[in-house]
């Protein structure tokens, strides 16, 4: 699993840094996928992750070079997508934040359970809830404060499409992913937690 991992990581990485529409833009979309993989590398033989955790950390790295190399604002399947729809906007990064708060939800769960942190399953929830909405606000700083650095790109980086409550937006989503992935994989990551918890 773990070729299998670095070689579709790798593939996209590739597919995504070919001409994509901005480089600047690239860059910033596809650093956190590219900061995460060091971090995974680095903690692989003292801190290995369920099959869950990494499968969900690769798909979500792969919506943010997707995002990076099209823009997220002019991903063509969600183009089509919103025709079909009558969507006034290009929805992917919406998509993205619904990861953003689904994909961390699972590794903040994982990394508590393990580490033994929050011992309540209530509690927990909780503290993952909150974890997922201060980083969506985290990242709207970032975004924010890399749109101010540079004019040129502050539209196509923060995707914001005309919309005024964007913002409010990306952060809502954020909330529905870390709520829908404690929902629906809970009981599946117990299972694979075993191993390591006993």
């Amino acid at each position: 699993m773990k070729a299998a991992w670095i070689l579709i990581f790798c593939g996209v990485l590739l597919w995504s840094g070919w001409a994509p529409k901005d480089r600047l833009v690239w860059l910033l979309e596809v650093l956190p996928a590219l900061l995460g993989a060091a971090v995974l590398a680095m903690t692989a033989g003292r801190f290995r992750l369920t099959p869950l955790v990494y499968l969900l950390i690769l798909v979500h790295a792969v919506i943010l070079m997707i995002g990076g190399h099209y823009t997220y604002a002019e991903v063509p399947f969600f183009a089509t997508l919103g025709e079909w729809f009558g969507w006034s906007r290009n929805n992917y990064d919406k998509l993205g934040h619904f990861a953003q708060g689904f994909v961390p939800a699972m590794i903040a769960r994982e990394i508590i359970i393990r580490l033994q942190v929050i011992p309540g399953p209530g509690w927990r929830a909780f503290f993952i809830l909150c974890f997922c909405l201060a980083l969506s606000a985290f990242y709207e700083l970032l975004e924010w404060w890399a749109a101010t650095t540079s004019d040129t790109t502050a539209e196509t980086f923060l995707a914001i499409q005309g919309y005024e409550w964007d913002t409010q937006s990306d952060m809502l989503w954020a909330l529905i992913g870390a709520i829908v992935a404690l929902l629906l994989l809970s009981r599946l990551h117990d299972r694979q937690l075993r191993r390591f918890i006993g």
